[in-house]
């Protein structure tokens, strides 16, 4: 691994401030870690609030103000999108979509929440800011938004999967995107496709829990020849999950086979 320093990212997500499930013990932890820490950026996936009300919002405002993160970037979840949620989250953090660029990495924020509703999109309308934003073949490209793009190990039926999950993989791969960070389903998991690493985030200041996992988030590190992922849980040890090297993205296009149609 290289002896650079490496850019690192706290992937936080699902805080459901509100809920019955919230443990603001593991939240104060998760704020005093994260600034232990001291991350280039931190990333929050979505889901703030349990019901998208503006006191859910406002504390969550002040959880994520209380981690001293210069670069911070904050997504609409499903939940937020609740009773006009969206409203207060505009008020209170800005924009739904978003971008943040540091040297050599590009990190576009995408807003894949619907009102009212459990499931999410991206819509065909933001594939050309997409590929405008990641024109350029030098920098390492990140995606951030709540819902998960692939189905996630170990949550059951799949039902909240981004609706137009296949024409945004399609644009994310032909775009040269190196990495996409979703949360929603509570459960860590790690891909890789077609080069692209896929990190999902669990809960990280929750007992909406399924299974055997824990509260957790996430700490990507991305050095100049290799991706690292590592999981880490309020009060434990950093755990490594994932470990890949870096590798030029090209545009992938797929070329159907003469002499018939695809049905």
């Amino acid at each position: 691994m290289s002896d650079v320093k490496p850019l690192v990212i706290a992937q936080v997500s699902d805080l459901h401030c509100g809920s019955q499930y919230h443990i603001p013990s593991l939240a104060t932890r998760v704020v005093d870690e994260v600034n232990d820490l001291d991350p280039d950026v931190l990333v929050v996936t979505g889901d703030l609030t349990d019901m998208g009300f503006r006191q859910e919002f406002k504390a969550a405002r002040g959880l994520i103000s209380r981690m001293d993160v210069e670069q911070v970037m904050v997504l609409l979840g499903n939940h937020d999108a609740r009773n006009v949620g969206d409203m207060h989250f505009e008020e209170l953090f800005g924009a739904r979509s978003t971008e943040l660029r540091l040297p050599g990495v590009r990190i576009l924020g995408l807003d894949s929440s619907e009102p009212d509703l459990d499931g999410g999109r991206v819509g065909r309308e933001r594939y050309r800011w997409i590929e405008e934003r990641f024109s350029d073949p030098d920098e390492f490209k990140i995606v951030c938004l709540h819902h998960h793009l692939l189905p996630v190990p170990g949550t059951g039926r799949e039902r909240n999967i981004v609706f137009d999950a296949g024409d945004l993989l399609r644009v994310l791969t032909s775009s040269g995107c190196d990495m996409v960070l979703c949360g929603h389903k509570h459960v860590p998991h790690v891909w890789r496709l077609e080069g692209m690493v896929v990190v999902n985030a669990g809960t990280a200041c929750t007992h909406r829990l399924r299974g055997n996992t824990q509260a957790s988030y996430n700490i990507i590190e991305i050095y100049p020849d290799r991706v690292r992922v590592v999981l880490k849980h309020p009060f434990g040890e950093p755990e490594p999950v994932a470990d890949f090297e870096r590798v030029p993205r090209r545009e992938c296009v797929w070329h159907p086979a003469s002499g018939g149609d695809a049905r």
